[in-house]
């Protein structure tokens, strides 16, 4: 099970400048829902950034959320939070894809998400994998979202001297010696 497995986890970073998160959860299983909020507001202060809650009635929506969030405020992060559990239909497999797709492609446009909604067998996985105290899913998600927003901060910094763009006063490769364009 892993709950017994050890598991290397990145150091904690912080914020240098004001940042805002949002959390998107989907309460569905209200109780697991709570231990992952918790883990991820905790996740969140520790590395002094600030935190709004908001919830949406499914996993499905929190894709949706989030896009919209992103189009319409100003948040530097996002934490999707959720909890899917197995029944006897496929409608398991579609939720935890689509879901799952949604995130990843909010991901690849530049969103930094954290996807914290579990995907299980039974409650019993997700009680364990949703535990503030435990694994600590929730706060794993946040430090995700963080860590990222951290990799964009840092790639967005101006750049000074990258690239093969000569100063004002040097000479063009394609000019003849007396600085005449040769094309």
């Amino acid at each position: 099970m892993a709950s017994n497995e050890t598991h290397y986890t990145i150091e904690r970073g912080a914020v240098d400048k004001p940042t805002k998160v949002l959390i998107v959860v989907a309460p569905y299983y209200r109780d697991v829902a709570d231990q992952l909020i918790a883990g991820a507001q905790a996740e969140i202060e520790a590395w002094g950034a600030t935190h709004e809650v908001i919830e949406v009635p499914g996993a499905l929506e929190v894709p949706t959320a989030i896009a919209m969030a992103g189009r319409m405020s100003n948040y530097d992060a996002y934490v999707a939070l959720g909890c899917v559990i197995r029944g006897e239909t496929t409608h398991y497999e579609t939720v935890c894809n689509d879901s799952s797709r949604g995130i990843t492609l909010l991901g690849l446009q530049g969103y930094c998400i954290g996807n914290g909604i579990l995907t299980v067998e039974n409650k019993t996985q997700a009680d364990v994998r949703a535990d503030a105290d435990g694994q600590n899913k929730g706060g794993g998600a946040a430090a995700a979202a963080l860590h990222l927003l951290s990799l964009a901060r840092k790639w967005g910094a101006p750049r000074k001297g990258v690239g093969f763009v000569p100063k004002r006063d040097e000479r063009q490769i394609a000019s003849d010696s007396e600085g005449n364009s040769i094309a």
